[in-house]
């Protein structure tokens, strides 16, 4: 069975462990670099990273976008939406379609 997490900042991603998601309180790029190929190698299928997170690790998310799974989804910190996460979402939508239908 697949699983699925979170990972970022505490204050972030404390409240998805009332959700049943893994939830990995990291914000040091190699830290983040290592868990991320842990938790791909490990059955997970969505892998949910706060922007600034993602950010810091950008090279290693780049890595996975063209697998199958895990998909790595950018999501806005507690701090704040740096708009990384919709940009991510036109790309793949304009990738998939064709044209941004999102616009």
């Amino acid at each position: 069975m697949y699983k699925a997490a979170v990972i970022g900042d505490s204050a972030s991603v404390s409240g998805f462990a009332a959700l049943g998601l893994s939830v990995f309180r990291e914000t040091e790029p190699e830290k983040i670099t290592k868990l991320i190929s842990r938790l791909a190698a490990n059955d997970f299928a969505v892998i949910y990273i706060t922007e600034p997170a993602a950010a810091l690790v950008s090279d290693t998310i780049n890595k996975y976008r063209s697998n199958k799974l895990p998909s790595i989804v950018l999501i806005p910190a507690i701090e704040g939406n740096t708009g990384e996460g919709m940009r991510a979402l036109h790309d793949a939508v304009e990738k998939a379609v064709g044209s941004d239908i999102l616009n």
